[in-house]
């Protein structure tokens, strides 16, 4: 059976819009009341983070799951009433705290009022972090210009290796797909407090890349398919090449995401969100490149020969830059 992409592209676009445009009111929400569109971890915004879990081996002191209220209550007798706090575990018998930068001294402090509020902790599982804020700032600048600067290298290559315009709708697939991964850990940080942390940059870095490798795959056919058919229209010339590489795009895909979501059940939680990241932009990287990066350059060729040149004289542009490509 042949798939019609551009047939229903405007169903296409309603849904990644649909999707976008949830995660944009997530990120207006998440900004009106954290002050960011997504829950940024300690390794941007630096400060202590301490993860402590009851000692249950003693009689008596896992009765109860924790009482965040009261260990709320123990923070703000500290000077900490700022604090982040997210009770964990299954039996809700740990919490995380997320303070201000404390040194040695405010930490022991911290414990102490906490065991004698809540009881006591194994110290096999406690865990301290901390981050100094400068640290913080950085790691998310140079996160950021290695995002942009991966985008204008993909910019750069795609106007070579294509034209400009397949290159400019490769980027807004791009932006599509990062722009539903943000979106989905906006919501995820406000229903149950995921954090983003450099992992999570890294994990943008990687979808850009596996997104951008399947697209170029379905341009590379479009352009093979208009070098033996220049006079075939251009949605026929997509849908060809889309169903040309489909198997190959969703078998590359549910490979990757066999090997992912067995990180994400497995992997422990210091790779589980980096995991899920990579499995919803992997995801959304697949539906972009079949259903939104080829509809929309068909929707543009469209567009630009009703107005300027006929079909069969976009296939030459296209036969001219491919040998200009293949010379080079």
């Amino acid at each position: 059976m042949k798939l019609s992409v551009n047939k229903q592209r405007s169903l296409w676009w309603a849904i990644s819009a649909a999707i976008i445009l949830s995660g944009l009111i997530a990120m207006a929400i998440s900004w009106r009341q954290i002050g960011t569109p997504l829950r940024p971890s300690l390794d941007f915004v630096g400060g202590t983070r301490l993860q402590l879990e009851r000692d249950c081996s003693k009689p008596g002191n896992c009765d109860q799951p924790i009482n965040i209220t009261a260990v709320r209550e123990t923070l703000a007798s500290q000077g900490l009433g700022s604090s982040s706090i997210q009770v964990v575990g299954q039996d809700q018998q740990g919490v995380s705290i997320r303070t201000k930068t404390l040194n040695v001294e405010e930490r022991t402090k911290l414990q102490t009022a906490l065991r004698e509020k809540i009881g006591a902790f194994d110290p096999k599982s406690t865990q301290i972090d901390t981050v100094g804020p400068t640290i913080g700032r950085q790691l998310l600048n140079s996160g950021l210009i290695a995002l942009i600067v991966s985008f204008a290298g993909i910019m750069i290559y795609l106007s070579l290796r294509f034209q400009f315009d397949y290159a400019v709708l490769a980027i807004v697939a791009l932006f599509h797909d990062v722009l539903i991964a943000v979106g989905i850990f906006s919501i995820l940080g406000l229903v149950q407090g995921v954090e983003v942390d450099s992992l999570f940059i890294v994990a943008l870095l990687t979808i850009t890349g596996f997104s951008v490798n399947d697209t170029v795959v379905i341009y590379d056919r479009i352009r093979e398919v208009l070098k033996l058919n220049p006079n075939q229209p251009i949605n026929s010339v997509v849908d060809d090449a889309v169903n040309q590489t489909l198997a190959r795009s969703l078998n590359t895909t549910l490979t990757t995401l066999l090997t992912l979501f067995a990180i994400f059940l497995f992997g422990g939680e210091t790779l589980k969100n980096f995991a899920l990241a990579l499995i919803v932009g992997f995801i959304a990287g697949a539906y972009s490149s079949i259903f939104v990066a080829s509809t929309l350059l068909s929707w543009w060729r469209e567009r630009t020969t009703n107005q300027s040149q006929p079909v069969s004289a976009i296939a030459s542009d296209a036969i001219d830059t491919s040998t200009r490509s293949d010379d080079a």
